[in-house]
């Protein structure tokens, strides 16, 4: 069966994801996986952050020596910004398909990313607010480079939480995120914890009462 219609309609089948529908008050997490990871092993955070949400767990697309990404990349935290852009049109597409097929309504997607994945998924709620609107963003970065390619996000909401010694995450790129992100309307809350690139307790409970109060 074939997604959403239209032009960028993609068929769900041959997009490898996991679904289960949760409670229908609840929301329904996109849930968006690091480098080399996948769409099962994601779904585990989903039960910390909000029990009862859906979930919507696709795969990256992207290869990288055999290792499953969202994106191409040129080396370690230099992204191919082009392909970012169109990655996150991509995204929005299946997002719309597994909307429509999975009769979600108007139940409200928030994406929920580590690492690459948060970097899709800040990177598609930047560029696609219509789409998507809230991003956990776990050890993520600014995802364009030296370029602004964003206009009004003023419906957007980010919580970016990081280690503050991440060499894969620098600090600076989180700036410079929040810098754009909020020059463009987003509302951005900031989470640093002493560290590197991962995912500690501290964030995950800091990621459920920012959730919580939304």
């Amino acid at each position: 069966m074939s997604g959403a219609g239209g032009a960028g309609a993609v068929d769900l089948d041959a997009w490898p994801h996991v679904f289960e529908p949760g409670d229908r008050d609840a929301p329904v997490l996109l849930t968006l996986h690091g480098t080399g990871g996948n769409e099962q092993e994601i779904t585990a955070l989903v039960p910390h952050l909000w029990p009862g949400a859906g979930v919507l767990s696709p795969r990256g697309r992207a290869n990288e020596q055999g290792m499953t990404r969202w994106f191409r990349r040129m080396g370690e935290g230099v992204f191919d910004v082009d392909d970012v852009i169109v990655r996150a049109g991509e995204l929005v597409a299946f997002v719309a398909a597994a909307r429509e097929r999975y009769e979600l309504g108007d139940r409200r997607i928030i994406a929920a990313g580590f690492s690459n994945g948060a970097n899709i998924g800040v990177a598609t709620a930047l560029l696609h607010p219509e789409t998507l609107d809230r991003v956990v963003a776990f050890s993520g970065m600014y995802p364009f480079a030296d370029r602004d390619p964003l206009g009004d996000v003023s419906a957007v909401e980010l919580v970016l939480l990081n280690g503050a010694a991440d060499p894969m995450a620098p600090s600076a790129s989180v700036d410079r995120l929040v810098e754009v992100a909020r020059a463009h309307g987003a509302t951005v809350e900031r989470h640093v914890r002493p560290g590197g690139h991962g995912l500690a307790q501290s964030d995950v409970d800091a990621a459920r009462e920012w959730l919580a109060a939304r």
